[in-house]
């Protein structure tokens, strides 16, 4: 409290001791303890957060970015995002704890290098991490955009509370991040969840990794989309979803053959993993039970009686923002002795002296 890291605030319900007294206190991190900054790559946009030591928003920015074919400048973009963040909140930059991030790719652990030339092929074979600490002066956490969509919603959303979760991003890939007793699971070298390149048609189309037939060539948004833009010309993510909203039968139907094809490969991960809970997010999330009541089906159908019983499948809670919220948790997770350096630049408190 002498050090201005926490703030106590009295309340009139608080609990009481057995003689009656005061209020309880209700015990926070007080605002200007320090800050987090989040940052969500997509293949198509830049989105970055400030938040307090309790994740309180206290800015956000959404730039629309050419990630896959530009991605170095879409470093530079996010740094001077966040700079105009810190000053737009009134945050000291020397208060920032750290950062999280997420891209669109799989991400080589330990180090943070980007390892796939076809799926993000402007950050191929960078240490994107290092790049953006040179541009922050902070530390940065890297992950991939799955695992810390998962690790948003596992911490603030749909997930929250249960053991063996599985996050499923549904939109221009298919993604899979896992959190087991609350922390991320990446595997050994960092590839762990990769479900949309599993495969599941040995004669369908050439995926951009190089393998035929994976699941996103199925199932990943604009493969959605295309399906009904021979009957119903150029079409938005967006729209398919307003048009499924509105009865379309044939907009209705992709969505549910989508479900059905994602819940088989949904249904195999749970024979392997046994989860709790998997919650969909993504662009076609919002197509809810469209989307989410033939996964389930799937599942009850494809996988083992015991694993189908005793899993949920649900819609994701935070929508487009599951990712910059999930990066914000890595920050505040990842860093080793949170306040360390923040204390430093404090005088001792005088009672424990």
């Amino acid at each position: 409290i002498a050090d201005g890291f926490v703030t106590e605030r009295e309340t009139d319900d608080g609990p009481r001791g057995p003689a009656g007294g005061r209020p309880g206190v209700l015990v926070a991190l007080d605002r200007s303890a320090g800050a987090l900054v989040g940052i969500d790559f997509g293949h198509r946009h830049v989105r970055v957060a400030i938040s307090d030591l309790a994740y309180e928003i206290l800015a956000e920015r959404f730039v629309r970015h050419e990630v896959d074919h530009a991605g170095v400048a879409g470093l530079d973009l996010a740094a001077s995002l966040v700079a105009e963040l810190l000053e737009e909140s009134g945050v000291d930059g020397e208060r920032v704890l750290a950062a999280g991030m997420g891209l669109s790719a799989p991400i080589e652990r330990p180090g943070g290098v980007v390892r796939s030339n076809q799926i993000l092929p402007s950050l191929n074979d960078l240490d994107a991490g290092t790049a953006m600490e040179e541009r922050l002066g902070i530390p940065v956490h890297l992950d991939n955009d799955a695992n810390v969509g998962a690790l948003g919603e596992a911490t603030f959303g749909a997930g929250a509370g249960y053991d063996v979760m599985a996050y499923l991003r549904m939109s221009d890939g298919i993604g899979c991040g896992l959190v087991f007793g609350g922390r991320p699971f990446r595997g050994a070298r960092g590839f762990a969840g990769e479900i949309g390149h599993v495969l599941v048609d040995p004669d369908g189309q050439i995926c951009r990794c190089g393998n035929r037939g994976c699941l996103e060539t199925l199932v990943a948004s604009q493969r959605v989309v295309e399906l009904l833009e021979r009957s119903l010309g150029p079409l938005t993510v967006p729209a398919m979803l307003e048009l499924a909203a509105e009865g379309d039968a044939g907009a209705r139907r992709a969505l549910q053959d989508a479900g059905r094809v994602v819940g088989q490969a949904t249904a195999a991960m749970c024979n392997y993993l046994n989860c709790d809970v998997v919650v969909v997010g993504g662009d076609l999330a919002p197509a809810g039970e469209l989307l989410l009541e033939p996964m389930r089906e799937a599942v009850e159908r494809f996988a083992i009686p015991a694993a189908a019983q005793s899993v949920r499948i649900v819609g994701g809670v935070l929508g487009e923002r599951a990712e910059v919220m999930g990066a914000l948790a890595l920050a505040g997770h990842e860093a080793h002795e949170p306040l360390a350096h923040l204390t430093s630049q404090v005088q001792p408190n005088r009672r424990s002296s």
